[in-house]
C-alpha cells in the first residue's frame, strides 16, 4: 500500500508485486518458509532515474530503511520481535557463516541499538547514503535506529 505515484524510485529488481503476494512472503517469513530479510541496497545516482519509468534503473538505496521497514511486521503483529531478528541477523550470519548475528560470549560486538517505538518520517535530508532514491520518501515508520557498532566500535549515532 506504499506505492502511490509512478515514481522511478519505484522500479526495482525484483519488481514490487501485489498485496496478495507480500502477504504470502511474510506468511513464508513466519513459517521459516524464507529464512532471512535483506535490504537488496542497489543505490543508483539520480540521473539514472530521470528517465521514463521503463528506461530508468533498478534499484534504490534499502541499508537505512531495511529495519523500520522490517519492523512494520511486528507492530502490525505479523512477525514476533524474536523471528524478525532472527530473519534480520541471526539467520543471515548462519546461512553465510559469519561469526555474528547473536549475542553469545566470543561473537563479534556487532550491535544495533533501536527504539521501536520512536515515529519518524524518512525525509530525504535524513538519508546519509550518497545516493537519496528511496521507494520509502515521506514513508512513516515507528521504530528506528540510535546507534550501530562494528567490532564493538561506533560507526553511526543518530
Amino acid at each position: 500500500n506504499d506505492i502511490g505515484e509512478y515514481r522511478t524510485f519505484f522500479r526495482l529488481a525484483p519488481p514490487l508485486r501485489a498485496e496478495d503476494d507480500r502477504r504470502a512472503l511474510v506468511d513464508a517469513l513466519r513459517d521459516g518458509t524464507i529464512d532471512l530479510i535483506s535490504s537488496s541496497h542497489d543505490p543508483q545516482d539520480v540521473d539514472t532515474k530521470r528517465y521514463p519509468f521503463a528506461e530508468a534503473a533498478d534499484g534504490a538505496i534499502g541499508l537505512e530503511t531495511l529495519f523500520p521497514a522490517s519492523l512494520r511486521l511486528y507492530h502490525s503483529g505479523q512477525l514476533t520481535l524474536s523471528r524478525l531478528v532472527e530473519c534480520l541477523s541471526v539467520n543471515p550470519a548462519r546461512i553465510f557463516g559469519l561469526p555474528g548475528g547473536t549475542l553469545t560470549p566470543g561473537s563479534p560486538a556487532d550491535l544495533m541499538i533501536a527504539d521501536l517505538d520512536e515515529p519518524w518520517v524518512l525525509d530525504e535530508k535524513q538519508i546519509i547514503s550518497r545516493s537519496k532514491n528511496s521507494p520509502f520518501e515521506g514513508a512513516r515508520f515507528t521504530g528506528r535506529v540510535l546507534q550501530t557498532m562494528v567490532a564493538g566500535d561506533i560507526i553511526y549515532t543518530k
